[in-house]
């Protein structure tokens, strides 16, 4: 089996969209998630795969959408 280095492809990761609110999505390398500021959600990337789905995200707090002002977006 394959060993995955947690690495979103950029190409991809330009063409994901929240799917709550369609607004876009930040890659979070240390947490392996994908960020939606817009939807206060963070979704999680498991063996390099998005998990888009709004009942496997987490809610994030204040302070984490406020750290995540600070990350550029992905290329």
């Amino acid at each position: 089996m394959a060993h995955y280095h947690h690495v979103m492809d950029t190409k991809l990761l330009g063409l994901l969209v929240c799917p709550v609110t369609k607004g876009p999505l930040t890659y979070n390398r240390d947490k392996m998630e994908l960020i939606s500021r817009s939807a206060r959600l963070a979704y999680p990337v498991r063996d390099g795969i998005p998990v888009l789905l709004e009942h496997e995200a987490r809610t994030l707090s204040d302070d984490e959408i406020e750290r995540s002002s600070r990350v550029a977006p992905g290329p």
